[in-house]
């Protein structure tokens, strides 16, 4: 079992719509829990709004004790993923410990590469608790071409954490499909977008192979 968070203080940088397509993705190829740890309930929203079965299930669990409680109802998944709070310093700090794997998404907005560091302090927090959970950015909502794209690389190769090679793009396909319960890669599979969230997961699931294969040897 892998646990996979979502995390950034920033609200609004598509953490749910990131956490949604992406459990989606790795159903594919394995089971899925989908946790929805912010206290707003976007990702059982979404899956209230659909009109037919999910290939996971979604439960919400937006506690200090998260870390705790999740391993244990995940037992029988491959992955679990967890949709993070904006802002709840517990809350946030609760799901670090819980994850193998944190994905801090960040858009080309000043105001987001400004609030990445409320998480990094965070990560440095929990880590010396949990010194084995990885972290990585992920670009989303990438305009390719402006500037702002450009310089919001340049910044976060400056910070401690490393940037997963796939951008999400900018593309109204997200959207359009999560206000019907659904996602990109359901109702345009053969889109753009499908094929952004298909290299995102299938990179996740390298840096899985890679920290397992390092657990193995060290």
């Amino acid at each position: 079992m892998t646990i996979l968070s979502f995390l950034n203080q920033k609200g609004g940088v598509g953490k749910t719509t990131l956490s949604i397509h992406i459990a989606t993705a790795l159903a594919e190829h394995g089971t899925v829990l989908l946790v929805d740890a912010d206290p707003q309930g976007s990702a059982l929203d979404w899956k209230a709004q659909r009109t037919e079965d999910s290939k996971f299930p979604v439960i919400g669990l937006p506690k200090p004790t998260l870390h705790r409680e999740v391993s244990a109802l995940g037992q029988n998944y491959d992955w679990i993923v967890i949709d993070g709070p904006p802002r709840g310093n517990e809350l946030a700090k609760s799901a670090v410990a819980a994850s193998d794997i944190v994905l801090i998404p960040v858009q080309p907005s000043p105001f987001d590469i400004w609030a990445a560091q409320d998480i990094l302090d965070i990560l440095d927090e929990c880590r010396v608790v949990y010194p084995n959970v990885e972290a990585r950015f992920i670009i989303n909502r990438l305009f390719v071409g402006t500037k702002l794209g450009a310089e919001v690389n340049e910044v976060l190769a400056g910070l401690p954490i490393p940037v997963l090679q796939t951008a999400i793009r900018n593309r109204t396909e997200y959207a359009k499909a999560v206000r019907e319960g659904k996602t990109a890669l359901e109702t345009e599979p053969s889109s753009a977008a499908a094929s952004d969230i298909s290299a995102l997961a299938h990179e996740i699931q390298a840096l899985r192979e890679k920290e397992a294969h390092h657990a193995a040897i060290g």
